[in-house]
């Protein structure tokens, strides 16, 4: 622990986003570099210019990494989310052909009609988001040390062809809801929160740099 009873800690969120896009392997040495600089600055200029220093440094760094983790492994990053995204394209309709499995066999509409419509609308939803975040989960292992660049990727992909789809329909005069677009976009983001969740647990045994 630090010796100066005065220091304070740099922005956990920027700290915990820095340590998501850098390989596990790179992490201690990024994040004890930038916390020994914001260390200096915090004593020398204040908390409020070092804070200010270190989000910018985070978010150079993330953009740096990010490019860094496409030319290092290239092949090896796209080949995951090339499998991601045919992943994305086998498997949307599971939830769907479960539910509906479930619902037949025990005869949910006669007897539970709430729960029916439930399940035949709001459930499958939430088991495609299930589905998406399963599939992120699966580039993130594969893309190791790549995780999240793999994964936001693979969601900037597939949000791509979402927006096109939705734009089609728009155009085909189907009346667009703004409340539907989170739906629209959720898998996307549980493509991110797979990554995440992966990306996490494999760091969670290297303990982030703190104060020396």
């Amino acid at each position: 622990m630090t010796s100066e009873p005065n220091f304070v800690q740099p922005p956990r969120i920027a700290v915990w986003l820095v340590n998501l896009f850098t390989p596990a392997v790179e992490a201690e040495s990024i994040l004890g570099d930038l916390l020994e600089e914001y260390s200096r600055l915090e004593s020398k200029s204040g908390v409020t210019f070092a804070r200010s220093w270190y989000w910018r440094q985070a978010v150079k760094s993330i953009a740096h990494l990010v490019g860094t983790g496409f030319r290092v492994a290239s092949w090896s990053t796209g080949a995951a989310v090339l499998s991601g995204f045919l992943l994305l394209r086998l498997v949307p309709l599971l939830p769907e052909r479960a539910i509906f499995a479930v619902l037949r066999r025990y005869r949910v509409f006669d007897h539970h009609f709430n729960a029916y419509v439930f399940f035949a609308s709001t459930g499958i939803e939430i088991g495609c988001i299930v589905v998406s975040m399963f599939v992120g989960s699966m580039v993130a292992l594969a893309a190791k040390g790549r995780e999240m660049v793999a994964t936001i990727t693979l969601a900037l992909i597939s949000g791509v062809f979402t927006g096109v789809a939705i734009l089609v329909l728009v155009a085909w005069g189907r009346p667009l809801f703004p409340g539907s677009l989170l739906w629209q976009f959720a898998g996307q983001i549980a493509i991110v929160t797979g990554g995440v969740i992966v990306r996490t647990l494999r760091s969670a045994a290297t303990p982030l740099p703190c104060d020396t």
